[in-house]
Order: structure tokens, then C-alpha cells, then sequence
């Protein structure tokens, strides 16, 4: 006997429109959640909701606790579902996007990156966490890889269908492409270049953020580290270096300027080789008279 679930025409019609506009695996499941919580709150069909029913849910989603980004994904979603699957554009108007604090990203020293590499364990993953420091890559970026995307004649990694459904090249450094071999030449990978349990699958992204977190604890790292950290400090340190922001916006696969700009926040070497205006004052403390 079965105990799968039906798929009510509502949701299918909804999974549907978001397949149609490409939208991703994780995007559809993260929409679907949240269409299901406002249902749940509505206590009946989301499509019979109101406008007051949208501004109720936030209110009680504020009431809970629930954090910008939590709201702010919930609004999106609840928005696309109206506006497209229930053809009710009218109902966004009662959405309100929250304003989310501005953090500055947890960036490591030169020498903790160097700690966590040396640290980490075994081939793959030191070879792992290079490629996410040395080519600035995204946490899903790395556990894609393949092969073949190791280009070392013209000394690239190429990133396919990376956020926003869009290629590009990456960075392959002489150290990165000697790490990857390293790991080549022990584990004999043949499809994904780091495959996980099952060597027909890729390794997780849960796999890789657990080795960074425990390799990060036992260097006695006290920050905050995650994959993603690695990412960070490969952008910081490149404008650290002096390399055009525009090169780094290329190699992160930025769309926009601003998101790369913020790293001109924590760079903290840059701001140090700037010259204050206050030293180009004249002295502030006043001469003492000469006597006569």
C-alpha cells in the first residue's frame, strides 16, 4: 500500500510555474515551505486568502520572532504565488519586505587560512577547502566540480550553472592546480572531483560546511568560520593585494558591483595605506614662543 501523498492541483499547478521559469531545486522546495506555512496559519486553501489575511501573517510572524530573512523569503514566495499561480497581482501590495541589519562578512587572516588548510584532513579536503579559498568559490560550487573542469592549459576552473543559472570561469592557481592533483593522484576520481560516500554522487554541501567547522575548532580559529568564510577572505585579500574590484566582481561571479564592494569594509589593509586627512594637517598642538 502506498503512503505517498497526493499532489493537490494547487501545488502542482505552482510547482509548475516555477519549473517553466527555471527555478531551482532548492528555490521550489524553500516556496513550497512557505505557501505551507501560510496555509497552516490560514487554518483553510491560500487561494481564498485576503489581503488582511498576508498583513495578519506578518504581524504574527514579527509576534514569534521570525528573522528578516525568514520574512523577507516567506513574502517572496507568498508573492509569486499569488501574482502567478492564483493570477491575484493585487495581493502583493500587502507584503511588506523587512529591512535586514547590515553585517560585515567574517573574513580570516592569511595565517588562519594557512592553519585550516594545513589542518584539514586528508587530500580531499584540503584540495576542497583550496578551491574555495584559492578560486573564491561558493560552498555548492566546490561539491560540483568535476573533472574535467579542471582546465590547466589555460589555467581555469570552470563553474557550471553556478548561482543564477549562469557558467563562468575560475581562478586555478599553480598552488590550487598542484592540491587538486595531489588528490587526483590519491583518489582516482572519474566523474565529480569530490565525490562523496557514493562515488557516483557528489560530496554535500553539509559534508564539507561539517569539515570546516570541526577542522576550524581543532586550530583554535575563534571566529565564526563556514565555507563561505573561505570565499570571503579570497575577495578581501585579493583587494587587499591591490587587484582591481572589477577583477574580483568577475572571479566571484558577482552580478552587481555593490555586492563586491562590501568587502572594501573589512579590508583592513587597505584602509591602513590610506593617508587620513587629519595627518595632512599642520601640527595641531601650537609652537612654543622662541624667547627673545
Amino acid at each position: 500500500m502506498s503512503t505517498t501523498r497526493p499532489i493537490s492541483p494547487l501545488r502542482r499547478r505552482m510547482i509548475e510555474d516555477m519549473t517553466v521559469r527555471g527555478f531551482g531545486e532548492k528555490t521550489q522546495s524553500d516556496y513550497i515551505r512557505h505557501v505551507k506555512n501560510f496555509t497552516i496559519f490560514l487554518g483553510r486553501s491560500p487561494d481564498t486568502a485576503e489581503g488582511e489575511d498576508l498583513r495578519a501573517f506578518q504581524v504574527r510572524q514579527r509576534e514569534q520572532g521570525v528573522q528578516p530573512p525568514t520574512m523577507n523569503g516567506a513574502a517572496t514566495a507568498l508573492r509569486f504565488f499569488f501574482t502567478t499561480t492564483c493570477n491575484r497581482p493585487e495581493m502583493a501590495r500587502y507584503l511588506r519586505l523587512v529591512k535586514q541589519p547590515q553585517k560585515l562578512p567574517v573574513v580570516l587572516t592569511t595565517d588562519e587560512v594557512l592553519r585550516l588548510l594545513e589542518a584539514a584532513p586528508g587530500p580531499k579536503y584540503k584540495a576542497a577547502l583550496g578551491a574555495a579559498y584559492g578560486a573564491g568559490l561558493r560552498v555548492s560550487e566546490v561539491a560540483n566540480l568535476k573533472v574535467s573542469d579542471i582546465d590547466s592549459e589555460r589555467m581555469v576552473l570552470r563553474v557550471e550553472q553556478g548561482k543564477g543559472k549562469k557558467d563562468r570561469n575560475g581562478m586555478l592557481s599553480p598552488r590550487l592546480l598542484q592540491l587538486l592533483r595531489e588528490w587526483w593522484c590519491l583518489g582516482q576520481p572519474t566523474t565529480w572531483l569530490f565525490p562523496g560516500r557514493d562515488p557516483w554522487l557528489p560530496i554535500t554541501t553539509r559534508q564539507l560546511h561539517r569539515v570546516v567547522c570541526a577542522t576550524a575548532d581543532a586550530v583554535g580559529i575563534e571566529k565564526r568560520v563556514s565555507p563561505h568564510t573561505l570565499r570571503h577572505s579570497f575577495a578581501t585579500h585579493l583587494l587587499e593585494q591591490g587587484v582591481d574590484i572589477r577583477i574580483i566582481q568577475v572571479a566571484l561571479g558577482h552580478s552587481k558591483l555593490d555586492t563586491t564592494a562590501r568587502y572594501a569594509h573589512v579590508a583592513s589593509k587597505v584602509l591602513r595605506d590610506v593617508l587620513s586627512p587629519l595627518d595632512q594637517l599642520t601640527p595641531l598642538t601650537p609652537k612654543k614662543d622662541t624667547p627673545k
